[in-house]
């Protein structure tokens, strides 16, 4: 028999932006008793909810079960910067732009088959533009090194047919009311997502198909005849086929162990104002989406809402194995994003940041996914690369097709990667990721 017991469950620092300015329409609902189903999914967040919908359209019969940790969208789920990006983008690399055309056009292709899922979701369950919508993302630069890099880039996206469109100083500021920006890299094929609005309307659409149940965390998983059984706090699940839409958590089920990198990236939100509040046009636009054209600096969404906008800032990387970061840690880079947004936005000193937080992305060495039946009857849809929201919903679907045995190509090419591979011992490991992350953050410079 094979048994897990789950010794570290999820902890989230700090509140959410996108959680605490979205709405449920429904209760949260626990586990209080015991049930069987044919489908277990641990984990409501993109991966999970994206497997629970790819198993109702594949088996629109069967009994299918969610249980997430927490509440939907409290973790790191609700807790990212919202794009799904088609282009290459990869946290690590250092830039943007590719070498290898042929692993970059597949690559893009699972990217957009993802988005195309995501957009059906999002229209069969009447998502909102402002929760869904298909605006493109520009790469913003601000110094001499970033013009070079959206050069760089640009020139990579050109060698593969993808569309762009370069943007001068003048209108970046003409977009975000800022002078920092010396100009940016327009992509049109990312969606801008408000995330946990996303994730609580993708369970809504859910729940007459799949019983979704909230603070439930798996504290043991068992392997009794030819069930898994996954026993909670006040009940259990047995179902034949288990997915673990748990990212970095995977270790915490015993797989994948010292082959993963648990990093934390930050994030401010700013309170809701209104344009005149501030005299001119001082933010630009109501909406837009800026990575930094430096992979490690700053990025900056606009969103608005009835004539209410808020900006978020996302920066700052660590590496922290224990999955966990102090609010001490988060209010020290909150001051450095006031500062980052205060050069961006001088004009906006007076207006206060009302929410920031931590939130938990998984990376391996080798840039592949944890994915894959680690056991009889249990799968893997773990390890998003720092691009959770199109990451994991691709590995919730390419779960639930290899789960069914659905033969396709797109999951041949997917599930034909290599293994994650394995990390130096610790301390060796956080003092060459941290130092790495550090050096690159300070080479960002005016990026971040």
């Amino acid at each position: 028999m094979s048994r897990h017991v789950i010794k570290r469950l999820p902890i989230d620092t700090g509140v959410s932006g996108w959680e605490a300015i979205s709405e449920r329409a429904y209760p949260a609902t626990a586990l209080d008793h015991d049930i069987t189903a044919d489908w277990l999914i641990v984990g409501g967040g993109f991966a999970g909810l994206s497997a629970a919908r790819r198993l109702s359209q594949l088996r629109p019969q069967d009994k299918i079960v969610i249980l997430e940790a927490r509440e939907l969208a409290k973790g790191p789920a609700g807790r990212n910067s919202g794009f799904m990006i088609d282009v290459p983008h990869s946290l690590s690399s250092g830039e943007y732009s590719v070498a290898d055309e042929q692993s970059t056009k597949e690559e893009i292709k699972q990217n957009r088959l993802a988005i195309a899922f995501a957009a059906d979701a999002a229209a069969e369950y009447g998502l909102s533009r402002e929760i869904f919508d298909p605006s493109g993302k520009v790469n913003a630069a601000a110094s001499d090194r970033g013009l070079g890099l959206n050069e760089n880039y640009r020139k990579s996206l050109e060698k593969i047919g993808e569309d762009y469109r370069v943007l001068d100083a003048d209108q970046m500021r003409e977009m975000t009311g800022s002078h920092y920006y010396r100009g940016g890299l327009y992509t049109p094929g990312a969606v801008m997502i408000q995330p946990a609005e996303y994730i609580r309307g993708l369970a809504q659409g859910l729940r007459s198909k799949v019983g979704i149940y909230e603070h439930s965390p798996v504290l043991e998983l068992s392997r009794e005849g030819k069930l898994w059984k996954a026993r909670s706090n006040r009940g259990s699940v047995s179902a034949p086929k288990v997915i673990l839409g748990v990212n970095g958590h995977i270790e915490s089920f015993g797989h994948f162990r010292r082959r993963l990198l648990h990093i934390f990236t930050y994030a401010s939100m700013t309170a809701a104002f209104s344009q005149n509040e501030f005299g001119g046009d001082v933010t630009g636009v109501d909406r837009w989406a800026l990575l930094p054209a430096d992979p490690m600096g700053a990025t900056v969404r606009k969103v608005t809402t009835n004539g209410r906008s808020r900006i978020v800032v996302r920066t700052r990387f660590t590496y922290d194995p224990s999955l966990r970061v102090s609010d001490r840690r988060v209010a020290g880079v909150a001051a450095e994003q006031r500062r980052s947004f205060d050069a961006r936005f001088p004009g906006l000193k007076a207006l206060p940041m009302e929410y920031s937080w931590a939130g938990a992305l998984c990376l391996s060495r080798n840039h592949v996914p944890a994915f894959g039946e680690v056991e009889e009857g249990l799968f893997s849809a773990c390890c998003e690369n720092g691009l959770g929201t199109v990451k994991s919903t691709l590995a919730g679907m390419m779960a639930a097709d290899l789960a069914v045995g659905a033969n396709s190509r797109e999951l041949d090419q997917y599930r034909n990667q290599p293994e994650p591979t394995r990390l130096p011992p610790e301390p060796i490991a956080w003092l060459g990721v941290n130092s790495v992350i550090r050096f690159q953050e300070l080479r960002a410079g005016r990026e971040g």
